[in-house]
């Protein structure tokens, strides 16, 4: 069972109940692209899962966390998940892969910048902790903020047309 736990961790596949918790959204672990479709069905928290990925980004993102060998023990399930001096999340699935040595996940706050050096805090225990990214901290808003819609009338574009505001412009292009 101990193997089959490093490989799903190694293989980044949250586990129901240890990845997730009441507020989770498939954002958050990467199942939009393997076990959510957007264009399917109705079913709840439909519209949440919409917003976010239309909108919006998820809260906190899973990560893969490559554990500092060199101690003789592994953190807890539950220990916290630290960049500097705060908390930014929490470790969710902890194992001893075969090849990679001590791996867990995490589930982290989406302000948690990639290239942020994460130490894992077990109680008085601090394990070093390497992130791989598995949901991006920019992930969701795929329609993203439109541009150029509101111009100023000096911002050296086309004129207006007359009768649009702009007397003397000359005749209307369309």
């Amino acid at each position: 069972m101990w193997a089959a736990e490093a490989l799903r961790i190694a293989a980044w596949r949250p586990r129901w109940g240890a990845e997730t918790d009441d507020k989770t959204i498939p954002h958050e672990l990467d199942l939009l692209r393997t076990a959510v479709h957007l264009n399917k069905g109705c079913y709840k928290g439909q519209e949440t899962v919409a917003r976010v990925h239309n909108l919006g980004h998820p809260p906190r993102r899973l990560v893969f966390l490559q554990l500092d060998g060199s101690q003789h023990t592994m953190p807890a399930v539950g220990s916290e998940v630290r960049a500097g001096d705060r908390k930014v999340g929490t470790v969710t699935s902890v194992a001893q892969h075969y090849e990679m040595g001590p791996v867990a996940l995490a589930v982290v706050k989406r302000s948690v910048a990639p290239e942020d050096v994460l130490t894992v805090l077990d109680g008085e225990e601090p394990y070093a902790a390497a992130q791989e990214v598995i949901v991006a901290p920019d992930a969701g808003q795929v329609v993203g903020r439109q541009t150029g819609f509101l111009r100023g009338p000096d911002d050296g574009r086309q004129p207006r047309c007359a009768g649009r505001g702009n007397p003397g412009s000359g005749p209307c292009p369309l």
